[in-house]
Order: C-alpha cells, then sequence, then structure tokens
C-alpha cells in the first residue's frame, strides 16, 4: 500500500532506528536518487528526532494518551498529508 518512495523512506526509518544505527550503501544511494542534499538533511533530522522522542518517551515509561484508537493517526476532514 506505500509508493516506492515511501518503501525507501521507510526503509531508512528503519536502518536509523536500529541499534546501531547502520546505513546500507545501496539504500543511500536509492535515497540520492530521490532526494537533494537538503531534503536528506531534513529527513534524517526528523526520523532522528522521532527517534529521540521515543526513546526519551520509553525511558521514562511514557505511552499513549489514548488520542487516536488503533495503528493509525487520523487526520481532520478535508486535510492532505
Amino acid at each position: 500500500m506505500f509508493s516506492d518512495l515511501e518503501k525507501i523512506v521507510l526503509a531508512y526509518a528503519d536502518a536509523m532506528t536500529d541499534t546501531p544505527a547502520e546505513i546500507p550503501d545501496t539504500l543511500f544511494v536509492r535515497l540520492r536518487e530521490k532526494f537533494d542534499d537538503a531534503q536528506l538533511v531534513e529527513l534524517t533530522a526528523n526520523i532522528a528526532w522521532e527517534n529521540y522522542r521515543a526513546r526519551f518517551n520509553h525511558a521514562f515509561g511514557l505511552e499513549s494518551e489514548g488520542f487516536s484508537e488503533g495503528a493509525v493517526c487520523a487526520l481532520p476532514v478535508g486535510q492532505n498529508p
């Protein structure tokens, strides 16, 4: 259900989330084909920030507040992602 671009980004996020974070050269080549330098910096920073937040919350035992049920984050009607 994901586009090819989304699959590449998800693979990158998965690789960045591993400990230690090791990004295969083949994956980085695919990312460079889709994103310029500034976009890669922004993508990497956002993934790193979300990893930071997840690890911080986990360390303190913080869980979901139940604002959205299930495994989705619903958008208000009429908004595009």
